[in-house]
């Protein structure tokens, strides 16, 4: 009985393994809804999908890091009145 109680505890080893698997599973999500919600010039927005599909936690630390700052700004369409 007592053995089985010390195998559930969670030590900070297992809690660092747990927060690099989180991240590793969110940063390619963010990464692929931030690229197709925005726009690029060419076709900078397919390889960017493609680096984010095929490296997924290093092709999202790229785009976050190289490729962001790259995208194009939306312009506001509003009429503001006077």
């Amino acid at each position: 009985m007592e053995n089985s109680l010390i195998s559930l505890a969670i030590g900070p080893w297992q809690l660092i393994l747990i927060f690099i698997v989180l991240i590793s599973l969110f940063m390619p999500i963010a990464a692929l809804i931030s690229i197709l919600k925005n726009d690029f010039k060419n076709n900078d927005k397919i390889v960017w999908v493609l680096v984010a599909l095929f490296l997924p936690v290093f092709g999202s630390l790229l785009y976050f890091i190289i490729g962001r700052p790259k995208r194009l700004k939306q312009v506001s369409l509003e009429v503001k009145e006077y």
